[in-house]
């Protein structure tokens, strides 16, 4: 039996298979643009000892039916933040309200980062949520992304254009001056939110998603390259739900 996890992000499909019993190890993993969620049944061919799919999705009720049909005849199931789980406390107001994308890549950092932590995604949006070292989310940003601040400039302006620019620490063109802009812009709010961790012996900042490498550089923050939190902590959410507790401690 091998279980099938699913990010569907507002970009892209991320997909892993891996074993129940060892959530962490990846048997295999890929992603699809939302166009191809339909090869989703190719994916499931090449695995036919799947038994269950859990997922989470942020990209609408289309990608969800979508998703959910491709995968007709799993045990489907899909990931929704509550207050507590896998040794993760949720301290949203509202804890239902928390992306369940955010959710899952705080369940997935406290199982990779024994400290505290800032978990940062750069995708669409760059989201940036601080994680004690006790497990405890305390709360988060979340900002356009690079691309998103990029556009939004050109759509909303009569003389900054879509173009394509180099960061510089003094930029000279106008290209140069929107992407160094841009760019500086999230590592600032990141080295910003970091410094509410910044004392405690082992925080880190983990960083993931694909913008990432684009401002991972301009930051001056104890830092560690971690792709694909999501998916990890969607494995570790959908077997803790199945046993009824904790599967694992911070490593």
């Amino acid at each position: 039996m091998s279980l099938l996890l699913i990010d569907a992000g507002n970009t892209r499909i991320k997909w892993r298979v891996v074993a129940p019993a060892q959530p962490l190890d990846v048997l295999a993993e890929g992603a699809l643009e939302h166009a191809q969620v339909d090869a989703l049944g190719t994916i499931r061919a090449m695995h036919p000892e799947l038994t269950r799919m859990y997922g989470c999705n942020v990209a609408g009720s289309a990608i969800d039916a979508r998703i959910s049909a491709a995968c007709a005849g799993l045990d489907v199931g899909w990931l929704t933040s509550t207050r507590q789980c896998a040794g993760v406390l949720n301290r949203y107001d509202a804890p239902a309200q928390l992306g369940a994308d955010r959710w899952a890549a705080l369940i997935g950092a406290r199982h990779v980062h024994a400290g505290p932590c800032l978990v940062v995604t750069a995708g669409t949006a760059t989201t940036v949520d601080l994680l004690s070292a006790e497990g405890v989310f305390l709360g988060g940003l979340i900002l356009p992304g690079v691309a998103l601040m990029l556009r939004s400039l050109a759509h909303g302006t009569a003389q900054l254009p879509f173009a394509e620019g180099r960061f510089a620490l003094q930029p000279r063109r106008t290209a140069d001056a929107i992407r160094s802009g841009c760019l500086q812009a999230q590592a600032g709010a990141v080295e910003r939110m970091f410094r509410q961790i910044a004392h405690a012996p082992d925080a880190r900042c983990l960083l993931g998603g694909g913008a990432a490498d684009s401002f991972a550089d301009l930051l001056d923050i104890p830092l560690r390259r971690v792709d694909n939190l999501v998916l990890a902590g969607l494995g570790i959410a959908a077997t803790h739900a199945a046993d009824g507790h904790s599967i694992s401690t911070p490593i």
